[in-house]
């Protein structure tokens, strides 16, 4: 309990560092993606706009060959989500488990001692599939 508690603290110390040499470098990790409506309209689970354009983001990286920083930016996708499983998993379990066992699957194809791009792709096309899925659902 107490490992948890110190890192819930140093999260945001982290981030801090983080977002002070990403802005001390001079260039963003990552592309800003825009999205429909229809893409950020609310699933069962809240608004999943958020984690679906960091999704995005992540996917255009590996598109241009950058699995490196494909593989930094979905950890944002990794910490969000986490974060926000409090606020989201009671809202739709069934629905929050299928976007996370997804999730952890592009986070494990980034991750791979040698990143293989077509798995990478792949992963990153079922887990936007997912959010899609989930928007979908609540729209009908």
């Amino acid at each position: 309990m107490k490992k948890q508690k110190i890192q819930q603290k140093i999260k945001p110390i982290m981030l801090a560092i983080s977002t002070v040499a990403i802005l001390a470098s001079g260039t963003l990790p990552f592309t800003v993606s825009v999205i429909s409506p229809a893409q950020a309209a609310s699933s069962k689970l809240g608004d999943l706009g958020k984690f679906r354009i960091i999704a995005q983001d992540t996917s255009a990286l590996i598109e241009k060959g950058d699995l490196a920083a494909a593989k930094t930016r979905i950890k944002d996708l990794e910490l969000s989500w986490d974060e926000a499983e409090a606020g989201l998993k009671p809202r739709a379990a069934a629905d929050w488990h299928v976007i996370d066992k997804s999730i952890d699957k592009a986070l494990a194809a980034l991750r791979a001692s040698n990143p293989n791009p077509a798995s990478c792709k792949q992963s990153i096309r079922d887990l936007l599939n997912e959010f899609d899925k989930a928007n979908a659902a609540t729209a009908k």
